[in-house]
This record gives C-alpha cells, sequence and structure tokens, in this order.
C-alpha cells in the first residue's frame, strides 16, 4: 500500500507525518531514517485500526478522483 509523507527538516533531524492517517508522525537524524521510522509508524498505526475495528461490520468503498 502506498501512502504520501510530508517530510520537513528539523532542528533534530527530520520530522515526518502521513496526512491520510490522522496522528501518524515519526522523526530521525537523517532522511532515510526518518521513512524508514514512519513505515514502522504506519504499520502500528494500522494494527490498531485493526483492533479498533475487529468486531465492527466494516465496508470498503471505490472513490473516483
Amino acid at each position: 500500500m502506498k501512502y504520501r509523507i510530508i517530510l520537513e527538516e528539523s532542528e533534530e533531524g527530520f520530522a515526518v507525518s502521513v496526512p491520510g492517517l490522522p496522528g501518524c508522525h515519526s522523526q530521525g537524524t537523517t532522511e532515510q531514517e526518518a521513512v524508514h521510522s514512519i513505515t514502522d509508524a504506519i504499520g502500528a498505526y494500522r494494527e490498531v485500526v485493526d483492533d479498533l475495528t475487529r468486531d465492527k461490520t466494516v465496508r470498503e468503498v471505490v472513490v473516483g478522483v
């Protein structure tokens, strides 16, 4: 699955977030480290969503852009 990320240079290195996943943020000393960290954060985010929706009725829709 592909996600767009926002990568911004910061005093500590690089901050990264995923606009499509509210609250999904990470950071790294280098750009490469930040991208690797956000990949892990996305995986953790998706696990939480799966846990929260486990006993719910879930549907998928296709939206034309």
